[in-house]
């Protein structure tokens, strides 16, 4: 059974953290987004080297699945804080 989406949801979580920390600075928050994205990338180039069951294998697929992953913790943000409005 292969479990590397579990690395996968690491990042997000970890990005999430970030978002979470940023937002209560003084940083505006439109800059969320990239900087879990930046977060994400340099997370999933850490994930392959440290990883061994991480889904990428060269440096360019690592950051972009980080990146994705990053940008996936702003839409968990996004979406409890509208299920929290309603």
């Amino acid at each position: 059974m292969d479990l590397s989406f579990t690395s996968v949801a690491a990042i997000t979580v970890i990005c999430y953290l970030v978002a979470e920390i940023v937002k209560d600075t003084r940083l505006n928050s439109k800059w969320i987004p990239a900087i879990c994205g930046l977060a994400g990338a340099v997370l999933g180039i850490a994930g392959m080297h440290l990883m061994p069951d991480f889904p990428a294998s060269d440096y360019l697929n690592a950051a972009a699945v980080g990146i994705v992953s990053g940008f996936a913790a702003t839409g968990v943000h996004q979406t409890i804080k509208q299920i929290g409005d309603k």
